[in-house]
């Protein structure tokens, strides 16, 4: 027997989490230098947590933005000393992001900046909560990283 999959309670599913999106993006924002703003957040932890030395195509696919997008979020990481763009080692006419010390510091130091926010969240989401909708969550991203590239 085939179950009926209720379209509007997975929309409500997605709408909550961009909705937490939006809220947990101000969290964020708050504790960053002026000049950066979530995206390029996003970008020094992607770098750190996939692997950086990735061309900027590869960057704005992972990312599902114009290149053009990508490119003026690295020149805005690029202004401020967190990363570094040069020349790609396998093939010179396409370029690699690296991310410097700095990038690397600054993005330690939101995260420990954001510890009382989350001090606060813990409060409401228990780790015991955590434990069992992070395995959700983390199937659904793989699922879409998944979907996305193919």
């Amino acid at each position: 027997m085939t179950q009926t999959i209720q379209t509007g309670r997975y929309f409500t599913f997605f709408n909550e989490i961009g909705i937490i999106e939006q809220l947990s993006r101000a969290f964020l924002e708050a504790q960053l230098p002026d000049g950066i703003i979530a995206p390029h957040f996003s970008v020094l932890n992607h770098l750190i947590r996939v692997r950086d030395g990735q061309t900027p195509l590869v960057l704005a696919r992972a990312f599902q933005v114009p290149k053009t997008t990508m490119t003026h979020t690295l020149g805005g990481l690029q202004k401020h000393g967190l990363v570094d763009i040069r020349p790609n080692p396998k093939d010179a006419r396409s370029k690699c992001v690296w991310i410097t010390d700095a990038g690397r510091t600054l993005r330690e130091e939101t995260i420990a900046a954001l510890a009382p926010d989350l001090r606060a969240v813990a409060e409401v989401v228990s780790p015991t909560d955590l434990d069992r909708v992070l395995p959700i969550l983390e199937k659904l991203r793989q699922y879409l990283d998944q979907a996305r590239d193919e």
